[in-house]
């Protein structure tokens, strides 16, 4: 059965799902070809513009979504209108909270992102019915954690060259998961307003140390936004390791 489930030519899987990437690396590889059929019965694709918000950042959202393409940015709102950027998501990560429909935290697209969506209600009844699927909600949980605690890490303790070194490295390893020595070219997904934002500096600092890992061949950087990395341990190891 298991062997079945990530056979992509698997007359049993719906067509819509067999190319797809959120089918074979995302949540959707823990449902057997029947859940699928059922789930993709109330699938609804669309794309978002940049800046568009996917979930409200208050009340409730009854849905779900995985996301099939672009970068997704999570915010959280102060009274006084500032607002903190607290983690980022990209292909193929699921968006939405199980079990908890009130939700704190912004989610908006900031590249163009396309989703494939679905309701709360369908996807919570498959969870209870699925070990496998819980399973993997529960591991991919586990990781954000560890990504923030990362982050807390970078934020509290890093300096500017380490946290600026820090982000590229993690866009890098997003769009290239494999990579080891070297990366092919990726566009950085923030504005630099925005990597401050994220980062705790300013802009101007955040330019300064582009500029610095540019000079130091780091990385090599085109149009402000178009990056490469000719070593990814060099850029580890500038990143504070």
């Amino acid at each position: 059965m298991h062997e079945a489930r990530l056979d992509i030519h698997n007359s049993d899987v719906p067509v819509v799902c067999q190319s797809c990437e959120a089918r074979h690396r995302g949540v959707c590889g823990a449902l057997t070809p029947p859940q699928l059929t059922h789930l993709s019965r109330h699938t609804t694709k669309s794309t978002m513009r940049p800046e568009q918000e996917i979930f409200p950042s208050s009340g409730k959202s009854h849905r779900y979504a995985n996301i099939l393409s672009g970068v997704v940015k999570l915010s959280k709102l102060m009274h006084d209108g500032r607002q903190q950027i607290v983690g980022l998501q990209f292909a193929p990560d699921f968006l939405g909270r199980p079990f908890k429909a009130d939700g704190d935290i912004g989610v908006e697209a900031v590249t163009e992102v396309r989703v494939c969506s679905f309701p709360r209600n369908v996807l919570d009844d498959m969870i209870s019915r699925s070990p496998d699927l819980e399973h993997l909600l529960h591991m991919q949980a586990l990781q954000e954690l560890d990504e923030a605690r990362e982050w807390m890490l970078a934020l509290g303790r890093k300096s500017a060259a380490e946290k600026v070194a820090s982000f590229i490295l993690m866009i890098a390893l997003h769009y290239d998961p494999e990579a080891d020595a070297s990366t092919t070219p990726f566009e950085l997904p923030l504005r630099r307003t925005d990597i401050a934002d994220f980062l705790g500096l300013t802009i101007e600092t955040v330019s300064r140390q582009i500029t610095r890992l540019r000079k130091a061949g780091i990385i090599h950087l085109e149009n402000n936004r178009l990056v490469t990395v000719p070593d990814l341990r060099r850029l580890r190891d500038a990143g504070g390791g």
